[in-house]
């Protein structure tokens, strides 16, 4: 969709409308209620657009913008900001399976690289924690705690780690456990480092559609002395209802070269490092 414009006529401005006359005192939240009421109409705007509405500096405007994608509400582009995909089911494992296989194995080899020795770590349910799953399998030395019974399955046959399964209630699309079970399974284990999946993050943290999962979200990262995102770049400006884990409980995010530089950028500005799967 391309750029539609400065804000037109003086009758449309949009201070117009507030006691009859223009304002620019507006606080944070007027400008930022705008911002997202045009994003409604228009679905993308430009910075310039922005700065031409609200009457007030690029700088403004970005600072706006940052508070907005903080909290899920917009994604920056280049030179603009859109509103964020919304993700209200999460695709079944079989789905997800043949989705960017190539970029996943990538991040599967990179974030394998980084697990030290006799080390405990957990690993989420998911096709990418999958991938690292393959290339831990010739590491004898490893404690491997999973809610994912193909992870599970894979390196029972494949591996001679210590390994344990979580138990839980089972959801049988995505062939893994969740609920408070599974929390409960994960809260028995200090982990050394934990690889997080999710379907969908932004600046603020990662999300999920599955009230189900945000517990055993929460008792992962709460659990391990470090955790990592694990995702491919795919997943970044995707929302979904529930807020499950903040950014900066990661430690780092593992995605491919396919993430904005910009978005790199802003992930380093919370603190989190961004590692870049070759």
């Amino acid at each position: 969709m391309g750029y539609t414009g400065v804000a037109g006529p003086e009758h449309e401005r949009p201070w117009a409308a507030i006691d009859g006359e223009e304002r620019r005192d507006v606080i944070p939240a007027e400008r930022q209620h705008l911002i997202l009421a045009q994003l409604a109409k228009k679905g993308i705007l430009s910075i310039a657009e922005l700065t031409e509405l609200l009457e007030v500096s690029h700088m403004t405007v970005r600072r706006d913008l940052q508070q907005l994608e903080k909290a899920g509400r917009v994604m920056t582009v280049s030179g603009g900001v859109r509103l964020p995909e919304r993700l209200a089911l999460e695709p079944s494992h079989v789905v997800k399976s043949g989705i960017r296989p190539d970029e996943k194995a990538r991040i599967g080899r990179t974030a394998a690289a980084l697990v030290p020795e006799d080390a405990v770590i957990y690993l989420d349910a998911g096709t990418t924690t999958l991938e690292i799953a393959h290339d831990l399998a010739g590491r004898r030395d490893l404690t491997i705690v999973t809610n994912d019974f193909v992870v599970a399955a894979f390196l029972t046959g494949n591996s001679d780690c210590r390994l344990y399964h979580t138990g839980g209630q089972v959801e049988r699309e995505n062939q893994s456990c969740v609920g408070e079970g599974a929390a409960e399974g994960i809260r028995r284990f200090n982990f050394d480092l934990a690889f997080v999946s999710a379907s969908s993050w932004t600046i603020g943290g990662i999300s999920t559609p599955a009230e189900s999962k945000v517990v055993v979200k929460r008792a992962i990262v709460q659990s391990a002395a470090r955790s990592m995102l694990v995702c491919d770049s795919s997943k970044y400006g995707i929302v979904a209802p529930i807020n499950a884990v903040p950014l900066d409980a990661f430690a780092a995010v593992i995605t491919d070269r396919g993430l904005p530089d910009s978005v790199a950028q802003a992930v380093r500005a919370e603190g989190v490092d961004v590692i870049l799967a070759e």
